[in-house]
């Protein structure tokens, strides 16, 4: 019997996305919203069903490690790189620490000071909004925070997070880019001209889809993709076992993400002209994943205002001082976008961004923000730990 049910939901896990895409091509309007948000409210409509099966709770942690490590590679092969990369990397995360470190501080004056352990959660939540839940769980052990604390903290930024993304996939990409002005050194495919086009110029635009890929030719290119990857996992993985404790994930991201670099130079990757669609599809289904976590009858709203105001003020206050200090530095719009969830949200909710966005060339700014977010979360975490404790 539990074979049976890990089977079922392994299989709603993998298959659900491909209903979704059809859909999506099938109606202008689902198209419109996009596979991820429509995975998302899937997803979170699965997760508040009672009595779920353990399957669903195992699977909820499991695949989601699976899916990004094997997506982020993938999605990086067919990606060209810039120059100033590097000059725009300096820009997003001087922006980025800045505006977390100004919202939290003004998140603590609001709401911060009412609660017993304000400066803790300010610090935790300064190094999980510039690195993310690892950066978190580090510095409440730092702090020595109460766990039923630190258990309310991912609770509320399940909820603030889905928020976060209602937000910037509905509306806020589409208004950053009529603020800023369309990213002209980037492709890009808005989701709005998606619907009205045909599948042969999503697929001119986008690669070439999932048509064909249970082909003959499509299942050898799949297996070449697949090969490459977990040959970049290994060595990936191996190396970051090797690093002192703590590093692990960092390590890790940095590697995958360097060896999908390395690799993009290389003529017969370049080939694997649907590596980007394949790692985009375990990206559905990490987002399904995910979204099954948000259990809402878990959440005592009534109970923590002062931590959910100090929290959803850090995040929404960020966005917006990223915005505009990005605009003065003369960041472009989807490099804006994809750092702040980086920031956010962490490295592994950077493809499914660079997703929405339908912009592979961002995807390197957001890993590479995530990574030196990850690096520096638990430093600046401590340190606006101690600024909190001034004011």
């Amino acid at each position: 019997m539990a074979i049976l049910s890990y089977s079922l939901t392994l299989a709603l896990f993998l298959l659900a996305p491909a209903l979704v895409i059809y859909l999506c091509r099938r109606y202008s309007i689902l198209a419109k919203i996009g596979p991820i948000m429509l995975l998302y409210a899937l997803g979170i409509a699965i997760g508040n069903i009672p009595g779920l099966p353990n399957a669903m709770t195992t699977l909820q942690e499991l695949l989601p490690n699976i899916m990004v490590p094997l997506a982020i590679p993938m999605m990086l092969y067919g990606c060209r790189f810039r120059r100033e990369e590097l000059g725009l990397q300096a820009k997003v995360c001087i922006s980025g620490f800045l505006s977390v470190a100004l919202a939290v501080a003004g998140g603590y004056l609001l709401f911060g000071r009412e609660l017993g352990e304000g400066a803790q959660i300010g610090g935790i939540i300064s190094g999980m909004y510039t690195g993310g839940t690892i950066n978190a769980a580090a510095l409440q052990t730092i702090f020595q925070t109460e766990s039923s604390t630190f258990t309310l903290i991912n609770s509320y930024d399940i909820v603030i997070s889905f928020l976060y993304f209602v937000f910037l996939f509905s509306i806020g990409i589409r208004l950053f880019r009529r603020l800023y002005g369309e990213p002209a050194q980037h492709r890009v495919l808005d989701t709005e001209d998606y619907s009205h086009i045909g599948d042969a110029e999503v697929d001119n635009v986008e690669g070439k889809g999932y048509k064909g890929l249970l082909t003959r030719q499509g299942l050898k290119e799949l297996g070449k993709t697949f090969g490459l990857t977990l040959i970049i996992v290994a060595i990936s993985g191996a190396t970051a076992l090797l690093m002192p404790e703590g590093w692990f994930m960092v390590v890790f991201i940095l590697m995958i993400t360097t060896l999908g670099v390395v690799a993009s130079f290389f003529g017969p990757v370049r080939k694997l002209e649907r590596s980007y669609d394949i790692g985009m599809y375990l990206i559905y289904i990490f987002s399904l994943a995910i979204a099954t976590m948000a259990d809402f009858s878990k959440v005592d709203i009534a109970a923590g205002l002062n931590q959910i105001g100090f929290m959803l003020f850090s995040v929404f206050v960020s966005l917006t001082l990223h915005a505009i200090v990005c605009r003065l530095l003369r960041v472009d719009a989807d490099s804006m976008v994809i750092s702040s969830v980086a920031f956010i949200n962490s490295p592994p909710f950077v493809p499914m961004a660079a997703g929405v966005m339908r912009n592979r060339s961002a995807l390197v700014t957001g890993l590479g923000a995530g990574i030196v977010g990850y690096s520096l979360g638990n430093h600046f975490g401590v340190l606006m730990e101690s600024l909190l404790q001034l004011l």
